[in-house]
């Protein structure tokens, strides 16, 4: 699998790198990230001789089809940690909810939330990679909630590793914070910062292309890379579930070999929409990726007009935090993947400096051909996670969102699948609320009256965070986040 920068290539850098090189350093020329060249789709009869594969099968025939530059003994290894899940035997469980619709848990890892089916099986190849080649690196990622629980636990005490994780204080659940902040592995460090996501990301970006950082970093003999979905390492991984999720309605005779499908994806980084759209170019038959927003409904807006304007803009704060996002960076793949990197760009330029680019109308045509787009309300998304709950189903509020884009006419006769990307009990302030009516004093008190009004027990995973000591108080301005990460560093070498 060959790579290329997505904004072209500045003469500093080469100008085709294979896997490895993109997962060790994801940063590009120009401010871009690697993608693939191209992706040559799986033989015709790929999914009807998986039809009895384990999905770690599964995962490994499709990354050796995908030519990978990662010994086979690393893949399994790294796959093997789907054995942590809920089911070893069924991970990622597809679940019927109506007639032609059906719900991909993705939430049953370490943290509840879909980035462990990501992150599990990329810390492992990241740190087998650096012990190759004995070196030190040191891990960014910036979260709106859920990766960094799980680039926290995905790198817990990996050798030749130092995590850097960046939040915007206030800005995500309870729960999500105590999962971090309560992290105690030497060699991970926890941020809080004064901000959004967005500011989050914007200085993870930075201080991946800081000249100052990376000098100091190279006087400690340490390697930059990054955790966040701006690396492929982690795209790789979230193709495959989609694969996983038609073979499953096939085994239960929901639909037959070649029917069409319709994936809704609640979305924010569009990560997730990524691997799908990377699914399609494999030869999955997917009808249309329908892309969920909340309140930050840029990616509507695009999806709808050919416009990313961001020049008008200001996050807005709603109950499916790990979506307030505004600058979604894999779009920017997409964009490569369609129109090659010289228009990429060209409109990448054009959003840093004015905010805003527009697709003239064949572009336009041919991001509507792959996918749909609707936008849904917090109240919108309570009414609907009451209706599911009335009918037995739990749910936490981004996978909500995807049950307003189902109920599309278009879609009406077609077989959906929605990607459900967190366990209810990272919300439980808003199903809560949803469900009962309160107004919860905080995610304790809503984790108890959600499980006693579904007749479940709060997990002990979560549970436990109540009781834990907080490791890494710290909140801070952005312009103090270089410093603390580099106290971090000199402080354990």
């Amino acid at each position: 699998m060959i790579f290329s920068e997505t904004r072209g290539n500045d003469g500093t850098r080469p100008v085709r790198v294979g896997f490895a090189s993109a997962l060790l350093s994801p940063v590009a020329s120009f401010g871009g990230i690697y993608s693939p060249e191209s992706m040559q789709p799986v033989a015709p009869d790929f999914i009807e001789r998986h039809l009895t594969s384990s999905y770690k099968q599964l995962a490994l025939a499709l990354l050796q089809h995908l030519d990978i530059d990662i010994d086979t003994p690393i893949l399994q290894q790294a796959l093997d940690l789907y054995d942590r899940f809920d089911d070893a035997s069924d991970p990622v469980p597809v679940v019927k909810l109506d007639h032609g619709l059906f719900v991909s848990e993705l939430y049953h890892g370490p943290t509840r939330a879909f980035k462990d089916m990501a992150l599990q099986p990329f810390g492992l190849i990241l740190s087998s990679l650096a012990q190759r080649q004995q070196q030190q690196y040191l891990i960014l990622t910036a979260t709106s909630g859920d990766t960094g629980p799980a680039a926290l636990e995905t790198f817990r005490d990996r050798a030749n590793i130092r995590l850097a994780c960046l939040y915007p204080d206030g800005g995500t659940s309870d729960v999500q914070r105590l999962q971090m902040v309560t992290e105690d592995a030497a060699n991970l460090k926890v941020i809080g910062i004064h901000g959004n996501f967005d500011d989050a990301q914007s200085a993870l970006k930075s201080l991946l292309t800081s000249e100052s950082f990376n000098r100091r970093l190279q006087e400690l003999d340490i390697s930059l890379s990054a955790a966040n979905s701006v690396n492929f390492g982690r795209i790789v991984f979230q193709m495959l579930y989609q694969f996983h999720s038609y073979l499953s309605l096939l085994r239960q005779g929901e639909i037959g070999l070649g029917d069409k499908v319709v994936l809704h994806i609640p979305s924010g980084n569009f990560g997730n929409a990524l691997g799908a759209f990377y699914a399609r170019r494999l030869g999955l038959p997917i009808a249309k990726i329908v892309i969920a927003s909340n309140a930050n409904n840029v990616l509507t807006e695009w999806i709808h007009s050919g416009c990313y304007d961001l020049s008008k803009r200001d996050l807005i704060s709603t109950t499916s935090p790990a979506m307030d996002i505004l600058k979604s960076s894999n779009v920017e793949r997409v964009l490569f993947d369609l129109f090659g990197a010289a228009r990429t760009l060209e409109l990448m330029q054009q959003l840093d400096n004015s905010g805003r680019y527009q697709l003239d109308a064949r572009e336009h045509e041919q991001i509507e051909e792959i996918f749909a787009a609707d936008d849904c309300s917090d109240e919108e998304g309570r009414q609907y996670i009451r209706q599911a709950f009335a009918n037995g189903y739990l749910m936490d509020p981004h996978t909500a969102t995807c049950f307003k884009t189902c109920q599309a006419p278009a879609f009406a006769d077609q077989v959906n699948i929605i990607y459900s990307t967190a366990e209810w009990t990272k919300f439980a302030s808003v199903l809560d609320n949803a469900i009962n009516g309160n107004e919860p004093e905080s995610d304790q008190v809503a984790l108890a009256a959600v499980a006693a009004s579904a007749g479940i027990e709060v997990p002990e995973s979560i549970a436990s965070l109540f009781s834990k000591p907080i490791a890494h108080p710290m909140v801070v301005e952005k312009q103090d986040i270089e410093s603390e990460i580099l106290q971090f560093l000199e402080a354990g070498h």
